[in-house]
């Protein structure tokens, strides 16, 4: 194959993108480490000849402090110019990502201010830039560290994703790149590098305009550019295949997309057996080839919006039911049992009662009780005997007349039953964005297992980075029942709101607003409780702030829900 420019558009990654600095065959690429900079190692026929005034990678290593801050601690990757690393935070405790490139270097302005304007967009979609500094001749980007994320490339190792999984995946990263379109930011680099899970259903970008300008990666179209990238990404997905020409990032390539080829693209369908058909249209309709479109007759998806649009109409896509555990063995029938079932040869065993139960109390204590007990019932006829002779003698007047005091009726007892605690028939997450937190762990808060919780996705501040005022959990009763009080158990400090619908709603409110608060509280153990009791179907447990973990994010975390009646 001929060696390509770099000039032209590379053929990993979608079309219009030109990236100026494009990786060496000593980069590493590991995946299972979380940094802005990790990618996979390209083909060596599209290595660019380095300059020879092209400014060398500072002389870092391994517990160098930068900014008497922040000790570095391993390096991550180190090309052209700069060098990314795992550091520790020393001043709060938590390890950060540190990119480090001289003061010096072609891009170093550029990085600065793509590493500044998306700090400025604060959505916790992505992995958030801290600070953005020059000193000492070197210029220093600050960025989240995900321990416990994996990058889409690893995840796509073990197989593909179901189609619950890769339609959460593309329009979590459809609405974050729309919102990041809407403030002239574009990523440029959407690969499953670059894409992370952190939980089930859940995704977070990285680099976002910092990982283009550390390369010098630029395009005609961002917007486009970006929405084949998220193409690439469903079709990767839902086929654990690469559409393009060569592999990439652990997965092997699709052939017939260069653009001298007389195939067009195989749809995921055609790739892979048992593909969501609505996923595989989308993924065609955002990327970019002469046969994206055959298929549907539909206009290509050219905006993320567009894109989310797309994903919108479909028709629900649910979770994968779980694969059952523990089924039991076969068992035998009565049949097989008796002797028309023996084998040849066998002594066949006749079916035999079960041996009667024991007594309870058998011997002499046995024996002692039920005199004991008779004794007791004797006494008791005798003495209610005896009370009720006095009381007809003493109510019969001396002339012989009985008594004429009226008897007073008996007392009606209308007090309420004693409260006790009510059953909660489902549970769903309410969210003002539409952002699922922890769908498939609802129900841990409801399993009596103080072990088990739901956790919201982490936020960059107490109050949802500003993003919303709270999310929280719906709780459906059934019924219309009353409700005296309600009990949540969190982990850690946790401020929260008590709502209920209208006793008249027979379904379940989507917006907070259609709630009425009735109580709030905060702590790890809160007890909401109305000043009187109320009815109602539906309860709304409404977070407004939430404690901070020890990786300096801040998450809810629920363990336990109970409700009062």
């Amino acid at each position: 194959m001929a060696e390509r420019s770099t000039a032209t558009s590379p053929p990993q990654g979608p079309t219009g993108v030109r990236d100026t600095a494009d990786a060496t065959d000593a980069e590493r690429a590991d995946t299972r480490t979380i940094s802005l900079a990790a990618e996979p190692t390209r083909p060596a026929s599209r290595v660019p000849e380095k300059s020879a005034d092209s400014p060398e990678t500072p002389e870092l290593h391994s517990g160098h402090r930068l900014a008497k801050r922040y000790r570095l601690e391993e390096c991550i990757t180190r090309l052209d110019g700069f060098s990314s690393w795992r550091a520790m935070d020393e001043k709060l405790r938590r390890a950060v990502g540190v990119h480090v490139l001289p003061a010096s270097h072609e891009r170093a302005a550029s990085v600065l201010t793509a590493a500044r304007s998306a700090a400025l967009l604060g959505d916790p979609r992505f992995v958030q830039v801290l600070d953005a500094v020059e000193e000492k001749g070197q210029v220093h980007v600050i960025h989240e560290w995900l321990p416990d994320a994996v990058p889409l490339s690893t995840v796509l190792a073990t197989g593909p994703l179901d189609a619950y999984e890769a339609h959460a995946l593309a329009g979590q990263v459809a609405q974050a790149m729309a919102a990041a379109h809407r403030k002239d930011l574009a990523h440029l680099r959407l690969t499953p590098a670059t894409v992370l899970r952190t939980g089930p259903g859940q995704y977070r970008i990285r680099g976002l305009a910092v990982d283009a300008a550390l390369r010098g990666i630029t395009a005609d179209n961002p917007r486009r550019a970006d929405t084949e990238a998220i193409g690439a990404l469903l079709y990767a997905a839902l086929t654990q295949r690469w559409p393009y020409g060569e592999g990439a990032y652990g997965l092997s390539g699709v052939a017939g997309l260069g653009k001298s080829s007389r195939d067009p693209l195989a749809t995921p369908e055609q790739v892979r057996a048992g593909v969501h058909r609505g996923l595989s249209e989308i993924a065609m309709r955002a990327l970019v080839n002469d046969g994206a479109t055959a298929a549907s007759q539909k206009p290509p998806c050219t905006t993320p919006e567009e894109l989310d649009e797309a994903l919108a109409a479909l028709p629900r896509i649910r979770p994968a039911e779980p694969t059952p555990a523990g089924i039991p063995a076969f068992q035998h029938t009565t049949y097989q049992r008796g002797s028309l079932g023996a084998v040849p040869g066998s002594a066949a065993s006749p079916l035999r009662p079960p041996p009667p139960p024991e007594p309870a109390l058998p011997g002499r204590t046995g024996a002692a009780l039920k005199w004991g007990v008779s004794a007791l019932l004797i006494a008791a006829l005798g003495l209610g005997s005896w009370q009720i002779a006095d009381a007809l003698l003493t109510n019969e007047s001396p002339t012989g007349d009985t008594a004429t005091e009226p008897i007073a009726p008996p007392v009606e007892n209308n007090d309420a039953p004693a409260p006790g605690p009510i059953e909660v028939s489902g549970i769903t997450e309410l969210d003002p964005l539409g952002n699922a937190q922890d769908p498939e762990r609802v129900g841990n808060v409801i399993d009596g297992d103080p072990g088990t919780e739901w956790r919201t996705s982490n936020y960059f501040g107490p109050g949802f980075a500003n993003l919303k005022e709270g999310t929280g959990l719906v709780l459906d009763l059934g019924e219309v029942r009353p409700v005296s009080s309600l009990t949540v158990e969190t982990l850690g400090g946790t401020s929260m709101e008590l709502r209920v619908a209208d006793a008249d709603a027979t379904t379940a409110p989507t917006s907070a607003d259609d709630f009425e608060t009735v109580a709030d509280g905060s702590g790890d153990s809160v007890t909401l409780t109305p000043e009187s009791a109320i009815e109602t179907q539906f309860v709304l447990v409404w977070l407004t702030e939430l404690p901070q973990g020890g990786d300096g994010n801040y998450r809810g975390r629920i363990t336990e829900i109970s409700v009062t009646g």
